[in-house]
Formats: structure tokens, C-alpha cells, sequence
């Protein structure tokens, strides 16, 4: 990643550089001759600059969607919950241990629907991010979360996980403290919560960090997150014996928005506005609110019992492939 931008942004930052370059011409340009000539070539570089964009971001690969999940302008649960919901109190704590800032939990509004919200927070400045511990949640985080999910079923109130997390915290004291095991519990919790759960992956969306608060009626990755079992660098250690093959495992471990909705492990790929939810904050929370809105009608509008009895055929549904020498289904 260059200073400015990623790698491959390079081109689309060149032009607009230029685009800048020509609005501050504009603002102390007198003429009127001169004003016109900037206004075409305006026009023109603008043109370019959304066409070269496009290009780009129509053709990313695997590892170069990893990097724009992990932009550091990116949006994150935070910024979510200042654009599309109206109110937002969080709540602290797990009773037991202590609070997780890299897990926030709270109640929140949207439009005339009332919500729990469990999502990571990476953080923006270094302060915050080591306070968050980068996103990486430690097992106070998933029983918070847990106690949380566990009072909206209690007042009846739906639930919306965002997930962006490179992994859960893999430190010793987490581990002590039973990452694996909170995890696990958070998950079958998950699956047998009577009130609708909505997950959407905004960013990262690594291993067990994200699965712990990721089973929902509906899950939804961003067009440019990923959702994998392992991050390519924890891969690429595992099979190359090296992180600097991290591009190839990232190719291998099939885990962009298109791969997902494939192999039918996610239900709906959200899309970003032009050159990725970093450039347009406000545009992607208005297409996370409309996606919000209408999942929570549909999800409200369907009888309990059949909203659970769908859940688990959903996740039990993920994994079978067909065996093409008898033509039946197989579970691994």
C-alpha cells in the first residue's frame, strides 16, 4: 500500500489529483474564455476518472479485494451507526470479566424499527485501534455480546451483527480465558435466539472472530469484504510456510462476495458505491439502511417458529455437495 492510497488505486488518485487541481482553477479563474476551456476539461478528466475506476474495481483480485476491506478510510460499525440508524445507547459489559471495546453493543433505531446492534470497531487513530485491539474481540467481547442478544429476545427486539475482524484475539490471557469455547457458545446461542438476526460482514471477515456473531436468518457480505475460514496470511503461513504468499492463498480460499453467494453461503452481496464504500461513506449507509429496512419487514413478517425452522435448514444446508457418482447429496 503506497501512502496515499492502495497500489492499484494509483491511476484514479493521479486523476483525481487533477480533478482537484482543475476545481481550485475554477474557483480563481476571472475570465470567462478561461472558466469555459476548465469547465470541458473538468468534465472530461471527470469522465476518465469514473470510466478508469470502474475498470479497476470491475476487475480485482482476490488479495486486492483483502487490501480495500482493510482500507483505512473504510467504514466501520461506528460510522453505521452515526449514518443510517436515528439513535444509538450502547451498553457496556459482560458481567464477568470486563468490557470489550472491540465488540459494541447497544440499542439502536431505525426508521420505526427498534434493534440490538453487536458489531466489531476497529478504531480510526492508533490510539483507538489499540484500544480495540485492532478488531480482534477477546472472550469478555462474545459474552457481552452474548448477555446483549440475550435481552433483545427477551423484549422482542431484532438483532444486526456487523462483522469486520482479521480473527478473535489470540493472545494467552484470551485463551485462558476461553476464546474457543465462548465462541462456540455464542454461535449455538445464535442459532437458537427467537428473534430475527440479520449478519452483514462490512469488512473482514476472518475465522472464528467473525463466525462468533455471524449466524443469522440473513447474512450479507459487502461487494468488496471477504468472509473465509482463515486470513490469507494465516494460510499462506499454514501451507507455504509463508506470509508472502498470502495473494495465492487469497486466490485458493475462494472467499470475495461473488465466491460466497456461489457456494451459497451468504444470502445477498451488498454493492459499494463507485470505487469502494471508503470513497462514499454516506452513500453506502444509505444503501445499508435500505438493505436494513427491507430485511427487517420481511423477517418480521414471518412466524417465529418458521423463521427458526428456516435458520437451521440454512446452516445445515451449507456444505452438502452433490456426489456425481451416486447423484445424491452429501454432508461433510
Amino acid at each position: 500500500m503506497s501512502q496515499n492510497g492502495l497500489d492499484f488505486e494509483q491511476p484514479i488518485l493521479e486523476l483525481e489529483a487533477r480533478v482537484h487541481e482543475l476545481q481550485q482553477q475554477l474557483r480563481g479563474q476571472a475570465t470567462s474564455s478561461s472558466r469555459d476551456d476548465l469547465e470541458r476539461e473538468l468534465i472530461a478528466v471527470r469522465r476518465e476518472c469514473n470510466e478508469t475506476t470502474a475498470r479497476i474495481y470491475g476487475g480485482l483480485t482476490p488479495w486486492q479485494v483483502v487490501q480495500v476491506s482493510r482500507h483505512k478510510d473504510r467504514p466501520y460499525t461506528k460510522d453505521y451507526l452515526n449514518l443510517a440508524f436515528d439513535e444509538f445507547v450502547e451498553l457496556h459489559g459482560d458481567k464477568h470479566y470486563g468490557d470489550d471495546r472491540a465488540m459494541l453493543t447497544g440499542f439502536a433505531k431505525i426508521d420505526q424499527f427498534k434493534v440490538m446492534v453487536v458489531g466489531h470497531q476497529k478504531g480510526r487513530s492508533y490510539k483507538e485501534r489499540a484500544a480495540c485491539h485492532f478488531g480482534c474481540a477477546h472472550p469478555e467481547g462474545y459474552r457481552k455480546a452474548m448477555r446483549k442478544m440475550r435481552l433483545a429476545e427477551k423484549y422482542g427486539m431484532p438483532i444486526v451483527c456487523f462483522i469486520d475482524t482479521p480473527g478473535a484475539y489470540p493472545g494467552v490471557g484470551a485463551e485462558e480465558r476461553g476464546q474457543a469455547s465462548v465462541i462456540a457458545e455464542s454461535m449455538f446461542q445464535m442459532s437458537q435466539l427467537r428473534t430475527p438476526i440479520i449478519c452483514i460482514v462490512i469488512g473482514e471477515g476472518g475465522s472464528g472472530g467473525a463466525l462468533g456473531i455471524g449466524v443469522g436468518d440473513r447474512v450479507a457480505v459487502l461487494q468488496f469484504a471477504y468472509y473465509s475460514v482463515i486470513s490469507p496470511e494465516g494460510c499462506a503461513g499454514i501451507l507455504w510456510k509463508s506470509h508472502q504468499h498470502a495473494n495465492k492463498a487469497a486466490d485458493a480460499l475462494k472467499f470475495t462476495s461473488q465466491h460466497l453467494k456461489d457456494l451459497g453461503v451468504i444470502d445477498d452481496v451488498l454493492e459499494e458505491p463507485l470505487g469502494g464504500a471508503h470513497r462514499d461513506h454516506h452513500k453506502m449507509a444509505a444503501r445499508m439502511k435500505s438493505y436494513l429496512l427491507r430485511t427487517l419487514s420481511e423477517l418480521r413478517a414471518q412466524p417465529i417458529d418458521e423463521l427458526m425452522d428456516c435458520r437451521y435448514e440454512k446452516f445445515r444446508q451449507m456444505g452438502v455437495f452433490l456426489d456425481a457418482s451416486q447423484g445424491e447429496p452429501v454432508e461433510m
